[in-house]
């Protein structure tokens, strides 16, 4: 059996295994774009550098970007509402 600790790049079932979603769902994120996967053949392979994107555990500078300018809006928005809510 193979260490899938190892492994440089994860099979669609093994995301999958991993996502807690069905291989058919994984599939379809991998065909329209959300999931990035290399074609092998007949397969698809993900790989295992992409893992703490895909689980949501690091965000990509487009994110980063987003957010901060949603930050910078609600503070120059809210800033009176954010002091007063501040001092309690």
């Amino acid at each position: 059996m193979v260490d899938n600790r190892k492994k440089e790049h994860l099979s669609i079932p093994e995301l999958a295994k991993i996502l807690g979603l069905s291989r058919i769902a994984v599939f379809r994120k991998v065909k329209n774009g959300a999931i990035k996967a290399v074609k092998i053949g007949r397969n698809y392979a993900i790989s295992r550098k992409q893992l703490d994107s895909i689980l949501g555990r690091n965000l990509s500078e487009d994110d980063k970007k987003e957010i901060d300018a949603a930050v910078r809006k609600t503070v120059s928005e809210y800033s009176q509402t954010l002091k007063l809510l501040g001092k309690d």
